[in-house]
């Protein structure tokens, strides 16, 4: 049966992902495939058998701390102005020298940290407690037998299961098992996955990049992810747009002359929409049965995946870096993960865990309203903010950009899962985000607003004297909101009114405004003196500065192009630049990258918003002070801004008038 974007549903993707290989493949993987890796290799793999202790830790009676060995019955009663004193015997035992004289009553032996205790002795005393003098031993407070004593066997004892079938070794297992002297462990097969790209435009990176080609990050994405989900990558690096070349790349991969299978599945990216010119998919055909070709999720409706004669798995990824990662982390990680022995929910209940609902997840409100396509599970990366008052609860940013984005999954804390059914989520809904990564760790500076190149060298600054710093780009309308609730600490601001004044007249009770630096706007072209109101252009998102003045220079006109938004002045320089625009409103400094001319249209005030609440946080005011110094305005002097009169200075709005 063919499936050539038959859009299925997700729960059937899983259901056939399921029924495919791990119903009928048990035998192959999980904790019933073992094999023995040296100690050394075990970091990161799932533990096949259990581990029961050969040996007792410690296997001898063991001294914790530096003093003297004693019975505890001699120091009853001894206290600082009534010490009882003992004979010093001649031994000291030292760790690795196991003693050879008894402790007598009334005697004591030195024992150094992790020395044998001697025989007849039951306790320690610290040396901070005794005097020592001419062979006799001051005690100046009294034990109880066991005082200060590790015994045999008292971590680990000969027979005790310390480890079970099925545990992740971490550095915490593998150093337990050092401690019972195995340098082998059983661990679970790790699946073998090979990973290789497609694509004409695919450049190495390190590689020149010729116009229309992108860097290929989709390869160590998956490569790295894999290492991190304990499998065993095999890396092709990429592969032209050839039916042959693939062809010859997945026979290699499928056959085998020792009759067991040499890789466990095949992961490669690129080359799954429906089009004419997609060969992938039908030359996968050729080797195996289609399981699915498309599934209602955005991103990454045109995964495919098969299962070929041999039970290999072969999952052809969209191109597009996010479409790519989570079509990955959803429907092939749970597969991958169940294979290596471990359990897991998947991105949105996945395959091999079967929970509606991860236990990475949390509640958390959508500061905005925000759209989504009715028809499709649509995946939202967003950026977590914890609640200003303390309490456990999060404002879920959304950091979209498109399922070509790196940098946004790079930054996010999770994502929302919008069901097909839901064409948007209100302003303040409450909506359930799963966490990628791990533990959430706050940053001392929580930065919300619009993105400037001078803001990341701020921020940079701060960095080597131990500040770290969360930055989370909404232009400057989402910067107002984060900081008017508390959520952040500063936001880049650059707002003016239709008096033109920027930025002050936008500033509510609970915020103040601290002066920045000023930039350049105007009009980016590859010539001068173009007729923005005929000539094509590209425009800037709705809420942002540029846009303000784009809409005033326009003043009601509406040239080609004006539908077409970008999100950043670099996205407008290069439309313009690679001639898919004839002008827009940038700021000079990417005009200048780009070999563009500048028309200056007007020189706009770059502010930050800090709430009044945080203004004197520690980071908040180290923030403040880099601003306003020296070397600051040496590099804005260098990137074409120029600082404020005033940069630095705290001010209200215009509402404290």
């Amino acid at each position: 049966m063919t499936h050539f974007l038959e859009v299925i549903d997700p729960g059937e993707a899983h259901r056939r992902l399921r029924a495919a290989f791990l119903d009928s493949d048990t035998e192959s993987f999980g904790v019933d495939a073992m094999e023995w890796v040296p100690l050394d290799a075990a970091h990161g793999r799932t533990l096949a058998e259990d581990i029961v202790s050969p040996i007792d830790v410690p296997g001898f009676d063991r001294s914790n701390v530096d003093g003297y060995a004693v019975r505890a019955a001699d120091t009853y009663g001894a206290e600082e102005d009534r010490p009882r004193t003992l004979r010093i015997n001649d031994e000291r035992v030292l760790p690795g020298r196991p003693p050879s004289e008894e402790v007598e009553a009334g005697t004591a032996t030195y024992v150094a940290t992790g020395g044998v205790l001697p025989r007849g002795a039951d306790a320690m005393v610290m040396v901070e407690h005794v005097r020592a003098h001419e062979g006799e031993l001051e005690v100046a407070s009294a034990v109880t037998p066991g005082a200060r004593v590790a015994f045999a066997g008292s971590d680990m004892a000969r027979g005790e299961t310390v480890l079970r079938r099925g545990a992740r070794l971490t550095a915490r297992e593998t150093g337990t098992i050092a401690a019972l002297g195995q340098p082998q462990v059983p661990v679970v097969r790790a699946p073998r996955v090979m990973v290789f790209s497609t694509g004409d435009e695919v450049v190495a990176p390190g590689e020149p990049l010729p116009p229309g080609h992108v860097y290929d990050s989709n390869r160590r994405i998956l490569v790295d992810t894999l290492r991190e989900l304990g499998a065993e990558p095999i890396d092709r690096g990429a592969v032209v747009d050839d039916a042959e070349a693939l062809r010859s790349l997945l026979e290699e991969a499928l056959s085998s002359d020792s009759g067991q299978r040499e890789v466990d599945a095949i992961v490669f990216s690129g080359g799954t929409s429906k089009g004419e010119g997609d060969r992938s998919v039908a030359i996968v055909r050729e080797f195996a049965e289609v399981l699915f070709h498309g599934v209602a999720v955005k991103p990454g409706k045109p995964l495919a995946v098969a299962r070929a004669e041999n039970g290999a798995l072969i999952a052809v990824l969209p191109g597009f870096p996010t479409s790519a990662v989570f079509t990955f982390h959803e429907f092939i990680a749970p597969i991958v993960t169940a294979w290596g022995g471990a359990t897991w929910g998947g991105v949105a209940g996945g395959v091999a865990g079967g929970a509606s609902q991860p236990a990475s997840a949390l509640t958390a409100r959508m500061p905005f309203r925000f759209d989504s396509e009715r028809g499709r599970n649509e995946f939202l990366l967003v950026g977590l903010l914890a609640s200003p008052d303390g309490r456990d609860e999060w404002s879920a940013y959304p950091l979209g950009k498109g399922s070509g984005s790196i940098t946004a999954f790079a930054r996010a804390d999770g994502f929302v899962t919008i069901p097909s059914q839901q064409e948007f989520v209100e302003a303040n809904e409450r909506v359930q985000v799963t966490r990628m990564g791990g533990e959430l760790r706050p940053a001392d500076l929580v930065v919300v607003g619009s993105h400037c190149v001078g803001l990341d060298r701020l921020l940079s600054r701060l960095a080597p004297d131990g500040w770290s710093a969360k930055a989370i780009h909404v232009g400057s309308q989402g910067a107002l909101v984060a900081a008017s609730r508390g959520e952040s600490d500063l936001g880049g601001v650059h707002l003016a009114n239709e008096a033109g004044e920027y930025n002050r007249p936008f500033i509510s009770d609970d915020v103040v405004l601290v002066r920045g630096y000023r930039r350049r706007q105007g009009i980016v072209s590859r010539e001068a003196g173009i007729d923005v109101r005929t000539a094509r252009m590209v425009n800037r998102n709705r809420g942002s500065g540029t846009r303000v003045l784009i809409d005033r220079l326009l003043d009601g006109a509406r040239p080609p192009g004006v539908e077409f938004e970008a999100v950043s002045h670099s996205a407008v320089a290069v439309a313009v630049a690679q001639k898919r625009a004839d002008w827009g409103m940038a700021i000079e400094r990417v005009a200048t990258e780009h070999g563009l001319v500048f028309e200056p249209i007007q020189e706009e005030e770059y502010d930050f918003v800090i709430p009044r609440s945080r203004i004197d946080r520690p980071a908040v005011r180290a923030f403040c002070e880099a601003l306003g110094s020296a070397a600051f305005a040496a590099e804005l002097a260098e990137l074409g801004f120029t600082p404020s009169p005033d940069i630095g200075s705290v001010e209200t709005g215009a509402a404290h008038e």
